[in-house]
């Protein structure tokens, strides 16, 4: 079971059922959780100055998509180092490839993981 007592996660997630569903499995497992339902609220909560410990990000995101929520971060001096897991279900090899590029530390395709995989994941990448 994995422990995240002390973690910091901010769910950019719009998919509201989606969102429930990961924050109670990453509450379970002591991640104290941050959401934002689309782009621009996350780049609002990541600009005023919350540190985060990883953002588990959607792409597919109404004002502002995921890809570019990941180069607002990445252009931040202060925030450029933070973990960002691309959580999406665009899964084409060309989505993969920009994530990656853009400096997310794993590319997840939701439709092909359970949220205890999900989890799973986040947990390898946060130890």
């Amino acid at each position: 079971m994995a422990n995240f007592t002390g973690k910091r996660i901010l769910l950019v997630e719009d998919d509201i059922l989606l969102s429930k569903l990961l924050s109670k499995k990453l509450v379970d497992n002591n991640a104290t959780i941050f959401h934002a339902a689309d782009g621009e609220e996350a780049v609002k909560m990541i600009k005023d100055n919350q540190i985060f410990d990883l953002v588990l990000l959607d792409i597919m995101l109404p004002k502002m998509d995921g890809f570019q929520v990941l180069k607002t971060i990445r252009a931040d001096e202060k925030k450029k180092e933070t973990v960002v897991i691309i959580l999406s279900n665009l899964g084409q090899e060309n989505d993969v490839e920009k994530g990656v590029s853009l400096g997310a530390k794993k590319f997840l395709v939701k439709a092909l993981l359970s949220p205890d995989e999900i989890v799973e994941e986040i947990d390898t990448i946060l130890k």
